[in-house]
C-alpha cells in the first residue's frame, strides 16, 4: 500500500513543482507605451529616472516608429534653447540607443483625429493611438498628454 502512494505523492510533487514552473514561466510582461521624454529623462539623468525605471523593469516597452524621430528633434531642440551641449545630445542619444524599444506602425488618420479632438500636436497623438492599438498603458511625463489619455479610456502608468 505504501508503494502506491508514493508514485501518487512523486506525481502530486512533480505537478506541484510543474505548476510553480508554469507560473514563473507565465509571468505577464506588460506592453508599456514609453513617450519620448520617457527615454529622455532616462538618458540625462532626471530625478525622474529612478521611477521610470521602477516602473518598467521587467516590462516590454512599445512606441509609434516615430520615436527616434522625435527623440532626435528633442535632443537638438534643447540644443538650441542651451539646456544642453552638443557632445551631451549625442551622448543622450547613444545612451537611448541602449534601451529596448519594439517600434510600432500606427494609424496616422486615427492619431490625427485624436490630435484635433483634443487640440494636441499630432506626435502626442501618435503614442496615445500606439497606446489605444496595443491596449496597452501610457508611460509620460506629459501632464496634458495624461489628461487626453484618461479621456480616452487609456491606463497610465504612475
Amino acid at each position: 500500500m505504501q508503494t502506491a502512494m508514493l508514485p501518487l505523492l512523486c506525481v502530486s510533487a512533480l505537478t506541484f513543482r510543474l505548476t510553480i514552473m508554469e507560473c514563473r514561466s507565465t509571468i505577464v510582461r506588460v506592453k508599456i507605451i514609453a513617450d519620448t521624454n520617457i527615454f529622455i529623462a532616462v538618458a540625462l539623468n532626471e530625478p525622474e529616472k529612478e521611477l521610470i525605471i521602477s516602473l518598467t523593469e521587467g516590462h516590454d516597452l512599445v512606441a509609434p516608429e516615430v520615436l527616434p524621430f522625435e527623440i532626435g528633434n528633442a535632443l537638438t531642440a534643447m540644443v538650441k534653447r542651451r539646456t544642453l551641449l552638443a557632445n551631451e545630445a549625442v551622448l543622450a542619444w547613444d545612451a537611448i540607443q541602449h534601451i529596448p524599444v519594439d517600434l510600432r506602425r500606427i494609424n496616422i488618420a486615427a492619431a490625427l483625429k485624436i490630435a484635433m479632438q483634443h487640440n494636441t500636436y499630432a506626435y502626442d497623438a501618435y503614442f496615445l493611438e500606439c497606446a489605444l492599438n496595443q491596449r496597452s498603458p501610457l508611460l509620460t511625463l506629459d501632464r496634458q498628454m495624461r489628461e487626453i489619455a484618461r479621456k480616452n479610456g487609456i491606463q497610465i502608468m504612475e
